[in-house]
């Protein structure tokens, strides 16, 4: 079987993604989608009913027997605020039930100045997310945050992220849920990258590695249709891989020659600056780039071989079934070129022979729907997956604990 896209298989997320994707518009699509008794997916769907999750309202074609009614995904039912931070940079927005972005927005603002100004700034933005959204009759169910660096799987507590000195422990989920008053889910910003262009592009896969690659670099890891952590939360950080070509160059890591430190945005901005070229960022690189400016081309060009081998050991290792590159960087062809060229060559033909390498469907959202989604999956109101099948006779006088 192939990963489910939202949770288990007939989750409160499994059925409004069938539901939201028209792959399902009645209980009786859904009984034949899941396999479940008729009975377990009545159930099911009435608590997503009730929770104001789905609607369901007029009648749909008949199959020979009466005509069903219609399930949508409910135009005013919970969203999350989310929100895809970077170190000198944000995106902020509201993803809802069926995969939706609406409401968002890029942000300056260096997190690298310590954890006390991010969440001032962070949790300003999200009241006033927050307060829009009630205004519009929307109930805000939870803050999904992708973080740039490792986040502890369960806890949401960060872990010695590089370039970003104060941040080492900080409990940064806890401190949230706190000062706003809502649940909040915490992970790596190229895990959620990972979750959400799986979860919303390419739900049939079961194995995929996206790698985000903008004034960093890093990637998420799918595996069997799940974000995979690791032990400490730091499955993916191809960063801090050691490639021949740095040599002995530092790294903000406190090691020497690392991937980061010549194919990272930041790295080859500044050796555009060696050359006399100053950009204005990583947006006035891939301005060069465009423009056909040599220099800049075959920076990134390079950058591309560099991540392309460090990718070519993961791929053999993993045998993902497609590699999908996202971040600003690209977004410039040449390095997109320039790691494929590598993944073939370098790799074992068994390992590349149904490899699909190509760029984001999701694009600069990926982050924000994969952190939205996984804040929903887990704060939804109802589960109803951990509900047995109804007994034949349920017992009246049963009540709640």
């Amino acid at each position: 079987m192939t990963g489910t896209p939202l949770g288990e298989p007939g989750s409160a997320q499994h059925i409004v993604h069938l539901v939201s994707s028209g792959a399902a518009t009645s209980r009786a699509d859904l009984v034949r989608e899941l396999g479940l008794a008729a009975s377990t997916v009545s159930l099911r769907v009435q608590e997503l009913v009730d929770a104001g999750l789905l609607t369901e309202s007029g009648e749909g074609a008949s199959r020979g027997g009466r005509r069903p009614r219609l399930l949508r995904v409910a135009s005013h039912g919970g969203v999350a605020v989310a929100a895809d931070l970077g170190s000198h940079h944000a995106r902020l927005g509201v993803v809802d039930v069926g995969g939706t972005v609406s409401d968002a927005v890029d942000l300056p603002h260096d997190i690298t100045a310590g954890p006390d100004s991010a969440v001032d700034w962070l949790c300003g933005q999200v009241e006033r997310l927050v307060a829009r959204q009630r205004e519009e009759g929307r109930t805000v169910r939870a803050l999904g945050v992708a973080f740039p660096g490792p986040v502890q799987p369960g806890t949401g507590r960060v872990l010695s992220p590089s370039r970003m000195p104060g941040w080492h422990r900080h409990a940064l989920r806890d401190v949230l849920a706190e000062r706003l008053g809502l649940p909040v889910t915490v992970d790596n910003d190229a895990t959620m990258m990972a979750v959400g262009e799986h979860r919303v592009a390419r739900p049939e896969l079961d194995h995929l590695v996206v790698v985000k690659a903008g004034r960093g670099i890093g990637s998420g890891v799918i595996s069997a249709g799940r974000p995979h952590d690791g032990a400490n939360g730091s499955a993916g950080d191809i960063s801090h891989v050691r490639v021949d070509a740095a040599g002995d160059r530092p790294c903000s890591c406190g090691n020497i020659g690392c991937l980061e430190t010549v194919a990272s945005g930041a790295a080859l901005i500044r050796e555009l600056a060696l050359q006399g070229v100053e950009v204005d960022g990583t947006t006035g690189l891939l301005r060069l780039v465009a423009d056909g400016d040599p220099r800049a081309t075959t920076l990134v060009r390079t950058a591309g071989r560099h991540i392309g081998t460090v990718l070519s050991v993961v791929v053999n290792f993993f045998n993902p079934q497609a590699v999908a590159l996202g971040g600003a960087l690209a977004t410039a062809e040449p390095l997109v070129a320039a790691v494929r060229g590598v993944l073939y060559e370098r790799c074992l033909p068994l390992a590349t022979a149904d490899l699909e390498i190509t760029t984001t469907v999701t694009g600069v959202d990926a982050g924000l729907l994969g952190a939205g989604l996984t804040a929903l999956r887990e704060h939804l109101p109802t589960t109803p997956a951990a509900h047995p099948a109804p007994a034949p006779a349920p017992q009246e006088e049963s009540a709640p604990a």
